[in-house]
């Protein structure tokens, strides 16, 4: 029953934020539930244990423990959206360091706590840039000082579209409210600041928690400084592996250990934590052996070290920021100590339910973190081969060459294992993976889990007792670590491993999770050959798809994704000023074709080449398979792929369910007007015959109020039920008379939140209002998704669909 619980607790604080479940309950009628609970388990807690009873015991306890799960997850996620911001704006504050700042290649990222009067507090991510003449105006934001900052509000805006990282949902996962730009800092002494009227906040500073959080932290940022004052080369590594602090990493490295499928060894995990305090109560256990032997005839070993033991897990876990993994292993620490003095055993499964139970209890927004649950499943997958290993029948003399032969046999069992359970997990968060990652984890687990990390600890509490000697162990590391580099490099030109982008869609993944679970599960509940129902995704691959017309939030920029039941085609890739600094393409594009099972695109359309609309191109044009491109200029494609100008008349038909014509430009017109290339665009008008009110879709591209007066006269008779706005709908598109005349249903404008052009325009928006047009924006509603449901083509808008992502329920009305 107790099982049931947690796993009805966990599921329902993994709905957080999901707009379609929404429980809410107050403290009266959480005793009301449990109530009812213990009178549901007492009436059938009787000597009548059939299995009928048991199953709705079961059955109860979950659903009770899922409801009080997602209530608590509401509860927690209410309170901090109270905080968030969501308007850029110029704002001075007082603030207080107590956090580690991290740094990039461009700015300096340092957690600060913005101060109010009442003694609260929210949490702000502040960020200066790093450039000579900035730094030099602006005094070092130092740890356990009060500043008063002048900058710029920053709101976290998300990329609201299927498969794109959610900045918004990492932000809340942080407790980070918002962004800030600082422009100017002066430190103010805690006089000052309990003089200005935040006297609770200087008072509890001085708790010997608040105490023991800065010592920590300043400890990590000596030891930082420590490393990078080093002459070894691979400081970056050492510190990320010792603390997490990716701080020296440079993004090369990053890169390699992502394309080899090693970037979970850069996270602080149980066997850091783990060699750390065996580390300790080794040492510990050899003065007592010498200086007083006869402790342990009073306390069993285990009785004497278990403290000592628990003590060193949670000091690391304090010194590596209380992350996930290191989290999980103090709280199965904790739970396998405290059967131990009470003298109860647990199997292994139960305790990882527990011990993500308990987590989730403190910290609800773990759920939101991919190291969650790639941290519990992994850990799952190991413990199902430990039970394998104890259930096959033991031998007493095994000889040093059958013992390392066993071991090596277990690591690679463990690494393919691991590989396929968190494969789902891999294309859930990453939509990507690396096939290279179990020979890769073969050599470099090892080798960074016996040698690299148990110096590197070593190395760092010696910084404490004697600084040349830590140099000396560290620079001893370091030639480890470039030996292990090395051989990376080597692997790397002999494969050239690259990440595989996986195009899965929700039923896919389902079906792969399904399978995989069969697989795992003990021999005799399930047959393992219904573990094929993992592989009907690959033999089926070109199931009938949705027809969807979806208008993508790729920011300041366009792109529109055409769905029938068996092709498909893209309008635009969206663009970003810089596709090096971030690719729109590698970043939304892929992501968002892989969430919905889309591995080659039958027919591409730039409506133009500038940047905002064909940016993405180039940098997917050679990962994605692409059919047919057209643009209104010759442009250059991948070998694999036929060109062909886009021209009115055009018929780009994807079935009967989904045709398609240009509109414009005329076939021998492919040279700007008047030095205009917006009004080069492709127009396109799309007809999807269904029986709702949207059938008939207007994309202008960036064409303007010449290419609508030139529609208005060769298309006069042209159906329009939903308009995507010319130029994101700038002042000179969307005239007055071509709205009128061809009066759509819905406007959409597919522009970025506070971009600089102010997309789109106040004029346009009233010329809409004055003709009682609904617009929608992308910048406000999210990706906005036709999709046939039925017989109707329903409207869906991206931003709906979680709660942090809602700033109010977009409606039409």
């Amino acid at each position: 029953m107790l099982q049931c619980l947690c796993l009805g607790w966990i599921l329902g604080l993994a709905m957080m934020g999901k707009s379609h479940l929404y429980i809410e309950c107050s403290a009266m009628q959480v005793m009301s539930l449990i109530c009812m609970w213990f009178l549901f388990f007492r009436f059938f807690h009787t000597p009548l244990h059939t299995a009928k009873f048991k199953f709705l015991v079961a059955l109860g306890s979950f659903v009770f423990a899922f409801i009080l799960g997602h209530a608590y997850s509401n509860h927690a996620l209410n309170q901090r959206l109270m905080h968030v911001e969501h308007e850029v704006s110029q704002r001075d504050i007082i603030a207080y360091v107590k956090h580690l700042d991290r740094w990039s290649e461009n700015s300096l990222q340092q957690p600060i706590d913005v101060l109010n009067i009442d003694g609260s507090h929210v949490q702000w991510m502040a960020s200066i840039k790093a450039e000579p003449t900035h730094l030099q105006n602006m005094p070092e934001l130092k740890l356990g000082q009060y500043y008063r900052l002048h900058g710029e509000v920053r709101p976290a805006q998300a990329y609201a579209t299927p498969g794109a990282f959610d900045v918004e949902k990492w932000y809340i996962e942080q407790n980070i409210m918002a962004g800030f730009r600082v422009k100017h800092a002066e430190l103010l002494s805690p006089q000052q600041v309990y003089q200005l009227g935040y006297s609770r906040h200087v008072s509890a500073q001085n708790s010997l928690t608040a105490h023991f959080r800065l010592w920590v932290e300043s400890k990590r940022s000596e030891l930082r400084g420590f490393l990078i004052r080093q002459p070894i080369r691979q400081k970056g590594l050492l510190l990320a592996l010792l603390t997490g602090d990716k701080s020296l990493l440079s993004k090369t490295t990053q890169q390699q250990f992502q394309r080899f499928g090693m970037s979970h060894l850069l996270a602080i995990s149980g066997p850091h934590v783990v060699i750390f305090a065996f580390m300790v109560c080794l040492s510990l256990q050899w003065f007592f052996a010498k200086q007083w032997p006869s402790i342990f005839l009073r306390w069993p070993r285990q009785y004497l070290l278990c403290i000592p033991f628990l003590a060193c897990v949670f000091l690391y876990c304090a010194f590596v920021g209380f992350e996930i993994p290191a989290m999980r292993t103090f709280l199965i620490t904790f739970i396998i100590s405290l059967a131990l003095l009470i003298q109860q055993q647990l199997q292994p499964i139960k305790l990882l339910l527990y011990s993500a139970a308990i987590l989730l209890l403190f910290d609800p927004f773990s759920i939101l973190s991919a190291a969650f649950w790639l941290s519990y499943g992994a850990c799952f997958v190991l413990l199902r081969i430990y039970q394998t290993l104890q259930q096959q029948p033991q031998q007493d003399f095994l000889s040093v060459r059958d013992k390392l032969y066993l071991g090596l046999k277990v690591l690679v069992e463990s690494q393919w294992k691991i590989f396929l359970a968190l494969f789902p997990l891999m294309i859930i968060f990453f939509k990507q993976v690396a096939w290279i990652t179990p020979l890769s984890n073969l050599i470099a687990i090892p080798w960074i889990g016996l040698i690299i990390v148990p110096l590197d600890i070593l190395a760092a509490l010696l910084f404490f007792i004697s600084e040349p000697l830590s140099s000396l162990i560290f620079q001893l590391n370091d030639l480890f670590m470039q030996l292990l580099i090395g051989l990376l490099n080597f692997i790397d030109r002999l494969f050239a491993p690259k990440l595989i982008p996986m195009a899965m869609n929700s039923w896919m993944v389902l079906l792969s999770i399904l399978g995989l679970i069969i697989l795992f599960v003990p021999r005799g509940i399930l047959p393992k050959s219904w573990a094929a129902i993992a592989l009907f995704p690959l033999i089926m691959p070109n199931h009938q798809q949705d027809i969807q017309l979806s208008i993508l939030d790729v920011g300041q920029g366009q792109s529109i994704f055409i769905q029938d039941t068996i092709s498909n085609m893209l309008v635009d890739t969206g663009g970003y000023y810089d596709e090096e600094k971030f690719s729109v393409g590698q970043q939304i594009i892929l992501p968002f074709l892989s969430v919905n099972g889309v591995a080659k695109l039958d027919h591409l359309l730039l409506t133009h080449l500038d940047q905002d609309h064909s940016g993405g191109y180039e940098s997917i044009k050679h990962q994605l398979k692409v059919n047919h491109v057209y643009a209104n200029e010759f442009i250059s494609t991948a070998a694999r792929s036929r060109f062909q100008l886009c021209y009115r008349g055009q018929r780009l038909n994807l079935s009967e369910q989904v045709q398609i014509q240009v509109l414009s430009p005329a076939q021998y017109e492919h040279k700007p007007r008047n030095f205009n290339k917006n009004e080069m665009s492709c127009v396109l008008h799309v007809y999807i015959p269904n029986q709702g009110p949207y059938q008939y879709f207007l994309l202008m591209g960036d064409a303007g109020w010449q290419t609508e007066f030139e529609l208005l006269q060769h298309y006069p008779d042209l159906k329009v039920d939903v308009l995507v706005l010319g130029h994101h709908g700038s002042h000179n598109s969307s005239a007055y008379d071509f709205l009128e005349y061809y009066k759509p249903k819905l406007a959409i404008a597919s522009a970025g939140k506070f971009n600089r052009y102010r997309h789109p325009s106040p004029l346009t928006q009233q010329r809409l209002k004055d003709l009682n047009i609904p617009l929608l924006n992308t910048a406000e509603a999210g990706s906005i998704h036709f999709k046939m449901q039925g017989s109707v083509l329903q409207l869906n808008m991206q931003r709906n669909e979680q709660r942090w992502l809602n700033r109010k329920t977009m409606t039409l009305n």
